[in-house]
C-alpha cells in the first residue's frame, strides 16, 4: 500500500457509491452499479495487434505492426481497473502498465499511462465515458515539446476483437491525426499474470515484492486523529489481492478496508526505478478517484522495506515513512507514520498485519 490519509470530503460520495444511488453527469444520470460493468468485457488476459505510425504529426504514412499482450484485472469492486502489459516493438520489447478509476462526482473515467521504459512518469490522465458499445476518452499532454489533445477511443467492446484507438490533436482538436491502434482477442476470461523477465535479465528489478503476490486478510490499526497527541485507535479488518506487473519490475495491490465509519478501497501500485535503485509506490484513493499522490521512494534491506515521501497533512507539510516488516511467507506487516518536524521523530497512525489466504 502507499502513503493512506484520513477520511476526507468524498465519505459522502462513498457512501453513495457503496448504496448504488444515482449520480448526474453530463451524459445523464447514471448508477454506480451500472459504472461497476463498464469495464467487465475487458477482464482476462488477451492477445493484442498492434499499428503505430511511426512518426506522429509530420504527415508519416508509415506503420509499423506488432503483437502484444495484456492481463487485465477489476480493482475498487469494479470502479477501477489495472492492465499489464507486453509490447513487441519493431526495435524490442517493452512493457506498461494501464490504471483506470471511475469518480461518481463527475460520472467520468480517468486513465493514467505508465510506460516501464520511464517508470518515474505517469502520464497525464485522459478522462471519459462509455456510450453503449463505444467509449471516448480525452486530455491533454506534451509531445516534442508541444502542448496537444489527446483522445482514445473504444469500439465494439462487446465484439469478438475489442478496438482501441489513439489520436492527437496539435491545434486544440480541430484536427486529429490517429497514430495508433489495437485489436483484442480474447485468451482467457480469468486474468492472470504474464511471464515475468527472466531472473538473468540485467534489466530484472530485485525480488523484493514476490512476498506479497496473492490474496491476504488484514487487520487494521488506525490512529484516530494524528499529531495531536491521540492515543484512540479504531480497529478493523480488510481485505487484500496482489499482482505482480511490468514482468517483475511492478505490482499491485486492491484493497478493501473496512472501517467503522464506512468500507472504502484503494490501489497500491509500484515501479521499480533503475537509475536511483529504488523502488516507487502510488496510492489511488477510492474516496478520491481522478487523483494519484505522490510516489513513496524506497527499498528493501535485509527483509525490511522503508519508503519515503513528502505530504501534506490538514494543511501543513509532514514527511511520511511506510516499513515493511515480519515478512513471511504467510504474514507481513505495513506501518505508516507521519513527522512534522522534518524527520527528528516520528508519530505510527496506522498499521496492517497481512495473513495469506492464498
Amino acid at each position: 500500500m502507499g502513503t493512506l490519509g484520513g477520511f476526507n470530503r468524498r465519505e459522502v460520495l462513498a457512501g453513495l457509491r457503496g448504496s448504488g444511488l444515482i449520480l448526474s453527469g453530463a451524459a445523464g444520470a447514471a448508477s454506480v452499479a451500472d459504472r461497476r460493468r463498464d469495464w467487465a468485457w475487458l477482464e482476462g488476459n488477451w492477445k493484442v495487434g498492434h499499428r503505430r505510425l511511426r512518426r506522429r504529426l509530420v504527415q508519416d504514412t508509415n506503420w509499423d505492426r506488432f503483437a502484444g499482450t495484456s492481463a487485465v484485472w477489476l480493482t475498487l469492486g469494479g470502479l477501477g481497473t489495472i492492465d499489464d502489459n507486453l509490447l513487441h516493438l519493431p526495435g524490442g520489447d517493452y512493457r506498461a502498465m494501464g490504471i483506470r478509476a471511475y469518480d461518481p462526482a463527475t460520472d467520468r473515467w480517468s486513465i493514467w499511462w505508465l510506460d516501464g521504459r520511464n517508470p518515474t512518469r505517469i502520464d497525464p490522465p485522459v478522462t471519459g465515458r462509455f456510450d453503449g458499445d463505444a467509449g471516448t476518452f480525452g486530455g491533454v499532454d506534451t509531445f516534442d515539446g508541444r502542448p496537444i489533445d489527446v483522445r482514445f477511443h473504444w469500439k465494439g467492446i462487446r465484439g469478438l476483437r475489442p478496438h482501441w484507438q489513439q489520436s492527437f490533436s496539435p491545434d486544440g482538436g480541430a484536427s486529429w491525426e490517429m497514430n495508433w491502434e489495437n485489436f483484442f482477442t480474447r485468451t482467457a476470461a480469468v486474468p492472470s499474470p504474464l511471464p515475468l523477465l527472466p531472473k538473468d535479465d540485467a534489466t530484472r528489478a530485485p525480488d523484493d515484492w514476490a512476498f506479497l503476490a496473492g490474496r491476504w486478510t488484514v487487520r487494521h490499526r488506525k490512529l484516530r486523529k494524528r499529531l495531536a497527541g491521540s492515543q484512540d485507535w479504531d480497529l478493523f479488518g480488510g481485505t487484500f489481492v496482489n499482482w505482480p506487473t511490468l514482468g517483475g519490475n511492478g505490482n499491485v495491490g486492491d484493497n478493501l478496508m473496512e472501517a467503522p465509519t464506512g468500507a472504502f478501497r484503494g490501489i497500491g501500485f509500484r515501479a521499480w526505478d533503475p537509475a536511483t535503485r529504488e523502488w516507487l509506490s502510488w496510492w489511488l484513493d477510492g474516496r478520491d478517484p481522478a487523483r494519484i499522490g505522490e510516489p513513496l521512494r524506497g527499498t528493501f534491506v535485509d527483509g525490511i522495506g522503508t519508503y519515503l515521501s513528502d505530504d501534506v497533512h490538514e494543511g501543513r507539510p509532514v514527511k511520511a515513512r511506510v516499513i515493511w516488516s515480519r515478512i513471511t511467507g504467510t504474514t507481513a506487516r505495513w506501518e505508516q507514520a507521519f513527522s512534522a518536524d522534518g524527520g527528528q521523530s516520528w508519530e505510527v497512525n496506522w498499521t496492517s498485519d497481512f495473513t495469506r489466504v492464498a
